[in-house]
């Protein structure tokens, strides 16, 4: 087999993938040679490119409202927008290359390109180092101290993977590294991190755990039976509490860093419809009910939004 191979594999599956959103962009519109790596950076579903972005533009706003520069801010922002997705997409290409045997007995997973024979291992690590690159240079566009913090997070985008293999907690890891950009939009603007980037990524790592845990439920009876671990299993039926409580804790730090940072009504504003969205979220969550769960999951695109939306408000607001 060659480096891309465009043959069904076990499930028959060579141009779909099960969990991508019918009538994806990649699936009607990208030329047939790109969609199986397309597939791989998960560019079929742009979610997690959202996910890993909102903690980046949160620290930029947030650090716009203490140091000003309109125009740092807006560069910053367009960055990290490239960045996120780009970076995304390499991460979930070591997902996959790391995770190739365990996808191949989920239901799920199956269909992804690596275990479905769309893409073999020596191609998708080809193309994690292209990723790679183009992440790196996005990065040299900020300041040493910005560039060497985002060095930094490879440490931790390189064990996640392996993490639900050893503990019951691979959502903590994954927090922290998705809300490494809680740190970067700070860095990047003042060279150096102070209090409020600090508790800003200690709220959104709490975030991020809750809503990896809805979406880990859509798995759980499968990772049982292949022996691989999250917050999902451990938590079980009291799965709606946890995310509550973390949830909760997410939207007081992040509370602690608006405070610590002076920002005005217009923020809280923001933060408000943030916690509200997210207590909807827990209201409607049903960790039985797979479906309901992607959909929960996903929604955490528009509560990343409503937050920022609240902090650039009071950044035009100041500029103005």
């Amino acid at each position: 087999m060659g480096l891309l191979s465009t043959e069904a594999g076990p499930t028959g599956l060579a141009n779909k993938v099960a969990d991508a959103p019918s009538g994806n962009w990649v699936d009607r519109h990208a030329p047939s040679a790109w969609r199986p790596f397309l597939r791989l950076s998960r560019a079929d579903r742009p979610i997690g490119g959202w996910l890993l972005m909102w903690p980046c533009w949160w620290s930029a706003a947030l650090a716009a409202l203490h140091h000003g520069a309109v125009g740092q801010t807006l560069w910053h922002l367009a960055l990290f927008l490239s960045g996120a997705f780009i970076m995304r997409g390499a991460g979930c290409t070591l997902n996959d290359l790391v995770d190739r045997d365990i996808d191949d007995k989920v239901e799920r997973t199956r269909s992804r390109p690596i275990p479905s024979g769309q893409v073999t291992a020596l191609a998708a690590t080809v193309w994690l180092a292209a990723q790679a690159l183009a992440g790196l240079v996005i990065l040299l566009q900020f300041n040493r101290f910005a560039v060497l913090l985002g060095i930094s997070s490879l440490a931790v985008v390189a064990i996640y993977p392996f993490m639900k293999r050893v503990t019951s907690w691979p959502q903590a890891v994954l927090g922290l590294a998705f809300s490494w950009g809680a740190l970067m939009g700070w860095a990047g603007a003042a060279a150096g991190l102070a209090l409020p980037a600090l508790l800003l990524f200690a709220g959104s790592v709490l975030w991020v755990i809750a809503y990896d845990t809805i979406y880990a439920c859509q798995d759980k009876e499968d990772d049982a039976i292949v022996g691989v671990r999250s917050t999902a299993l451990l938590f079980g039926d009291k799965a709606r509490g946890a995310v509550g409580a973390f949830y909760a804790g997410a939207v007081l730090l992040i509370g602690l860093a608006l405070a610590a940072n002076g920002a005005g009504l217009l923020s809280y504003l923001g933060l408000a419809g943030f916690a509200f969205h997210l207590a909807q979220q827990v209201v409607r969550f049903d960790h039985c009910d797979g479906a309901l769960c992607l959909v929960l999951f996903r929604s955490n695109r528009d509560a990343g939004a409503i937050l920022f939306a609240g902090l650039m408000a009071d950044c035009l607001w100041r500029w103005l």
